[in-house]
């Protein structure tokens, strides 16, 4: 979130904890047209993420404990809190989650708090990522976990589908792991441009999509609707190296130089 939304944030607690017995119309008025300017500063999807806060602090209990100097003054206070609610619905809308302006990769890996284990050393001759041009091309990731082990199984007999997707969603996070010790950080990365999912699996089960979108949907959390799907292939496997239950490779797209 941006300097401006956050001091914003701070002038509204800074009103509702030593000021509440003069929430005055001013303040409201004054704080509203900056959260209404604020779509050319932040894009609308910063203006969702605010107004939530915002609607958070600003709840009934709190209207209920303020002394108002006048009724101009909880008018004013209720109006902005109406404006935020418009905000929110209006950015919670297809069209404008489309237009979201991306959060860094590297701020979004925090925002959600992701853990990644221990980048693995390859497992014969071949280099982890290769760079060329613009283009990355990751090796296939195995689903390893913080403690250094692998996720191992055969899906359809030793493993249900349920957890061969989080499998490839621990894969995501081993790729991810493994792209930050080569490139430095991930937003270096412009977007995800080809997915091939490996699923080890019996001659029977047919869902092996179902799995590897447990991968894609972590690079959609990361990168959105836009950059974070690629072209994408999912396939059955008669096994794995190690008896692993999921392999992915991946080619990304990098962000020139200069706006790395």
């Amino acid at each position: 979130m941006s300097k401006v939304s956050n001091l914003l944030i701070a002038q509204c607690k800074i009103s509702l904890d030593t000021e509440r017995t003069a929430v005055t119309g001013e303040f409201i008025a004054n704080a509203g047209l900056s959260i209404l300017m604020l779509p050319r500063i932040l894009g609308r999807n910063r203006i969702y993420d605010f107004g939530g806060i915002v609607n958070d602090l600003f709840d009934e209990h709190v209207l209920e404990e303020c002394t108002w100097v006048n009724e101009d003054s909880r008018s004013s206070f209720t109006s902005f809190r109406s404006a935020i609610s418009c905000l929110r619905t209006v950015c919670s809308s297809p069209e404008s989650r489309s237009e979201r302006i991306a959060m860094s990769a590297e701020a979004r890996v925090a925002e959600l708090n992701l853990e990644f284990p221990p980048p693995p050393k390859p497992g014969g001759v071949y280099h982890p990522v290769v760079i060329v041009g613009n283009l990355a091309y990751v090796s296939g990731h195995g689903p390893m976990k913080t403690d250094g082990t692998m996720i191992t199984g055969k899906v359809g007999s030793t493993m249900n589908e349920a957890d061969a997707h989080q499998a490839a969603r621990q894969v995501g996070l081993t790729m991810l792991a493994t792209l930050r010790r080569e490139l430095g950080s991930l937003d270096r990365i412009q977007r995800l441009v080809k997915t091939l999912g490996m699923v080890n699996s019996t001659p029977d089960f047919g869902t092996h999509p179902q799995v590897i979108n447990g991968f894609s949907n972590l690079m959609v959390e990361i990168w959105g609707e836009t950059n974070g799907k690629g072209a994408r292939s999912a396939v059955g496997m008669g096994s794995l190296p190690g008896n692993i239950a999921v392999e992915v490779e991946t080619i990304f797209e990098l962000k020139p130089a200069n706006e790395a």
